[in-house]
């Protein structure tokens, strides 16, 4: 064998080597990548159905880097999910407002508590109670506005209630009932409820004995509600449902001093001078690294069957079904009033204070079957009229729980975790 025959044995042997030590290297590699594969899904579906941060359809275009375009939550539509909803069960919340509790009132078709809201382009983080605790331990979060606000407030004390041990929560109320105290005692955390439905001063403000002909308001005078809200972490405003009239009296002075001058104002305008004595108030008084403030948007009614191409004196009285019509929208919603809440917004930022607006009224458009109906605590006896004629008294204004106000709260969620 001469000396070349050996070396290209040799050189032959060297490969035969190498091949298998340059596989092994690459199986390795394959392995370590399909391992960090699979931890990367089952990290995102722990921290989607757990911590609930909100995830993006990667399938869908970006328009930015802001998540605010690249996913409008408030722009979706409803998908029946009788599966994962309700997220809790009416009987079950140990502090179900009667005036919401539509089931226990009577009603029968429950379908209107199992409607998912989807956004097109993302999922709406699942609402998930132990995590909204642990981000309000030893914090306060307060509803403050009218009796819709109230309901929220409802809902998501019902949402919460649901993981917290027997024993463990407590309710109060101060003030004449003004202002109701919920408290989850492990977590220091309380979800409160604050009566101002015009948020400024009014002959309104007693918060059972309300209902008055000629409604004035103070629209300067804030300070009596609040100095209930100063030291809130997160605050929840509304106010759009009283408003609901060509004009207001308005008052300047005091509801005690015989020299206050009363006026009658037109709207919008009486409620743009409300909201600039409100931004006013938290541009002075809200401590901005701390407290995180949003205003939701109109809740809308379904008053008029006519409206969906129902029968002409009917309303939301019977109504089983939503109404499907791509961006409906009542005539009792108005944009006027809308447009000045988004315009007060809009100043507060430009003065270095931010509040997020819940758009909830275009997805609550088309839920004319959500509400009570006559499926309610009457507070008073009803009349032989009303009893032979039940769309009379039928409430379609408030929400029945579970419902539509747990969607509120689920934007809500998504923009308390993702702050």
């Amino acid at each position: 064998m001469t000396w070349r025959d050996s070396a290209a044995k040799l050189k032959m042997a060297k490969k035969q080597l190498m091949v298998p030590a340059t596989w092994g290297i690459r199986s390795s590699f394959h392995s370590l990548i399909a391992l960090l594969v699979a931890f990367l899904v089952i990290a995102s579906i722990y921290v989607t159905q757990n911590s609930g941060v909100l995830i993006e359809d990667a399938t869908k275009s970006k328009s930015s880097d802001d998540l605010s375009s690249r996913c409008n939550l408030f722009s979706g539509k409803w998908v029946f999910d009788n599966k994962s909803y309700p997220l809790y069960k009416e009987k079950a919340c140990t502090f179900m407002s009667d005036q919401l509790a539509c089931e226990k009132f009577g009603r029968k078709d429950l379908n209107y508590q199992n409607w998912r809201w989807q956004p097109h382009r993302c999922d709406l983080p699942r609402f998930n109670a132990t995590v909204l605790l642990e981000r309000l331990r030893n914090k306060r979060l307060m509803f403050v506005g009218d009796s819709l606000n109230r309901g929220q407030w409802v809902s998501m004390v019902c949402l919460v209630d649901s993981v917290i041990p027997t024993g463990l929560q407590s309710m109060h109320q101060y003030r004449n009932g003004s202002l109701h105290f919920f408290k989850a005692i492990e977590y220091n955390a309380t979800i409160e409820f604050y009566w101002s439905p015009l948020l400024v001063e009014s002959n309104s403000d007693d918060p059972v004995n309300h209902r008055v002909d000629d409604r004035t308001v103070r629209v300067q005078g804030i300070e009596k509600h609040a100095r209930h809200w100063t030291d809130a972490d997160i605050l929840v405003f509304n106010s759009y449902l009283w408003w609901r009239r060509a004009q207001m009296t308005v008052l300047w002075g005091s509801f005690e001093s015989p020299d206050g001058v009363y006026r009658k104002v037109e709207m919008p305008r009486v409620y743009e001078m409300a909201l600039k004595t409100w931004s006013d108030w938290l541009e002075v008084h809200i401590n901005r690294t701390k407290t995180q403030m949003f205003f939701v948007s109109l809740s809308p009614t379904h008053q008029k069957a006519l409206e969906w191409g129902g029968a002409e004196g009917q309303n939301c009285y019977n109504e089983t079904e939503q109404i499907f019509t791509e961006g409906y929208r009542g005539q009792a919603s108005c944009p006027e009033i809308m447009r000045a809440v988004e315009k007060t917004l809009d100043d507060l930022k430009k003065r270095g204070l931010n509040v997020q607006m819940i758009n909830i009224t275009q997805l609550s458009e088309h839920r004319k079957e959500g509400h009570p109906s006559v499926y309610r605590k009457q507070w008073e006896p009803l009349k032989e009229e009303q009893i032979s004629n039940p769309s009379s008294y039928a409430d379609c204004i408030h929400w029945c729980l579970p419902g539509v106000p747990d969607v509120w709260n689920e934007l809500l969620y998504a923009h308390i975790i993702n702050l």
